[in-house]
């Protein structure tokens, strides 16, 4: 998927190809850290292609999390509605590890080491779902985006620089 990615990116005329590097951070499991070192490889400067990559990403994480608190809201309101006639359906493994992280670190931790686990996106939308403070949740992923992308398109710019 990330050569796929790439060829995009790379297809695009040279004016656009941040264009290319913010559609390709907006997708799950690309997110910033691969979407800066795919605009390192294909020849964007290195801040340009961390920054299309970063704003790719939150945008993406952001329609993850608003999704998020209005589902969790929704269900909320309903079941202080109907004062608990619904039965909770039991979460998936993946939710399940999340929860523990996010029960054992706080939405910081979460956050931050998250996406070595998860997509941004996922982890995101899973801490809001738990109750955790949305505007808390999209500060930290800010915050882990930028490091993440920072941290993996400087290591894709000294990995190009070296093959030179």
């Amino acid at each position: 998927m990330i050569d796929v990615l790439q060829d995009f990116t790379a297809s695009m005329p040279d004016f656009l190809q941040w264009v290319g590097v913010m559609i390709a951070a907006a997708v799950p499991f690309v997110d910033s850290y691969f979407g800066a070192v795919i605009g390192v490889v294909i020849g964007l400067p290195t801040a340009l292609a961390i920054g299309a990559a970063v704003i790719g990403n939150v945008v993406s994480m952001l329609v993850f999390v608003f999704t998020a608190h209005g589902v969790r809201s929704k269900v909320v309101a309903s079941k202080a509605g109907a004062a608990g006639e619904t039965t909770p359906a039991s979460p998936s493994p993946r939710q399940e590890k999340v929860r523990r992280a996010f029960d054992k670190y706080g939405v910081a931790g979460v956050s931050l080491v998250g996406p070595a686990i998860l997509p941004s996106q996922f982890t995101s939308a899973a801490m809001v779902s738990f109750g955790a403070n949305r505007n808390l949740v999209i500060l930290w992923q800010i915050i882990s985006i930028t490091l993440w992308g920072v941290v993996f398109g400087v290591l894709a710019t000294l990995g190009v620089s070296l093959a030179r």
